[in-house]
């Protein structure tokens, strides 16, 4: 909203800076952080009020049966913040913002009735499974579906760019990219949601990736430097550093909440979204496939689920894992719940640095 005071610039020049991608996107952190700041304390108390907390299983680390009690569906501190500093800072004619809006508000409002049902309602299931996977399918159905009829790039629709080559190596692989694309919404979704299970794990990895993206989107939507850096150029893509930049700071407000020990858990409310959003934001910036060395922590935390499962079923009920995911194996060995979260923060930094030397190895 404010951006459209640069139009005012002829009259007073300093309102030009509205009009700087940079500034709004520095603009938008900073807002999210405070009104999470300001926002948190009541919210908190009001889902403590309501009795609305956390349920610890009796089978998982003994360490997080004082963890009951504690208030969860925090993370509707994040979709306000974020959606909040969106609004204010965005451009409202830009079609990738409202793309990343409308996949906000489907998956929390779906992560809500999962809380709900599980807390409110005293359902342990949640929302039925098909219900949450209708709603994943139909929002990732949708954006596919518009970026296929509207795509960012008119001449790489349907083509994946190859990272890590020193050429401009782009594949194009026809229908089977709407499908990919699809996966890759309703994976990286379910992948957020499986991380979050230790204080502060979620929302400090998403940190870094939602970083990474804000200077891949930034560098996408500049022909200049998609030249330069060998990258397809996404013409309005540098909107959506400015989302980014919101969900890194919306993060962070609520990370100084959900910090070891944590006063609020996010729950589904945001676990569901945040993983949507960022895999929405690569296809937008056709850099999907470095998402899962960006968000290398959720794939790792997501394939110790499965070959956990896959390895229960093919050694009839011997485990891989002490426990999956894969942070709770690490509890279980004994190591310290701040220590794992921390390191795990550290391989996220790293990852978050491998993402973006992409960008120069090209």
């Amino acid at each position: 909203m404010l951006y459209y005071l640069s139009f005012f610039k002829d009259n007073v020049s300093t309102l030009n800076i509205f009009n700087y991608i940079t500034f709004r996107t520095g603009a938008a952190v900073l807002t999210s952080l405070l009104i999470a700041f300001l926002i948190s304390p009541a919210i908190i108390k009001k889902l403590r009020s309501y009795k609305i907390s956390q349920v610890e299983r009796t089978d998982g680390p003994k360490s997080h049966l004082s963890k009951s009690g504690t208030p969860t569906m925090g993370g509707i501190i994040i979709i306000i913040s974020l959606l909040s500093s969106v609004l204010l800072w965005a451009r409202f004619d830009n079609r990738f913002i409202w793309l990343l809006i409308f996949v906000s508000i489907m998956l929390s409002f779906i992560g809500i009735l999962d809380d709900y049902m599980k807390l409110v309602k005293k359902n342990p299931a949640g929302a039925p499974s098909w219900l949450k996977l209708t709603f994943q399918l139909v929002t990732a159905l949708v954006v596919v579906g518009y970026l296929g009829a509207y795509p960012p790039s008119d001449v790489y629709t349907t083509s994946l760019s190859i990272p890590y080559l020193s050429s401009k190596m782009i594949i194009n692989i026809g229908v089977f990219y709407f499908i990919f694309a699809m996966l890759m919404i309703i994976g990286s979704s379910n992948a957020t949601n499986l991380t979050d299970g230790l204080d502060g794990l979620a929302a400090g990895s998403m940190v870094f990736c939602a970083c990474a993206y804000a200077i891949f989107a930034y560098l996408a939507g500049n022909i200049g430097f998609a030249d330069y850096l060998r990258i397809i150029y996404v013409p309005g893509a540098g909107e959506i550093a400015i989302f980014m930049g919101a969900l890194v700071g919306a993060c962070l407000g609520f990370l100084w909440y959900n910090a070891y020990p944590a006063q609020v858990f996010m729950g589904d409310t945001s676990s569901l979204f945040l993983g949507g959003v960022l895999a929405t934001a690569a296809i937008c910036v056709k850099q999907e496939l470095v998402l899962p060395v960006v968000g290398g922590i959720f794939v790792m935390e997501t394939l110790s689920v499965i070959m956990q499962m896959g390895y229960f079923r093919a050694t009839k009920g011997k485990r891989l894992f002490k426990m999956a995911p894969l942070h709770h194996h690490f509890e279980l060995k004994g190591v310290a719940e701040p220590k794992v979260i921390v390191r795990f923060w550290i391989v996220g930094i790293v990852l978050m640095l491998l993402a973006l030397a992409s960008l120069k190895i090209r």
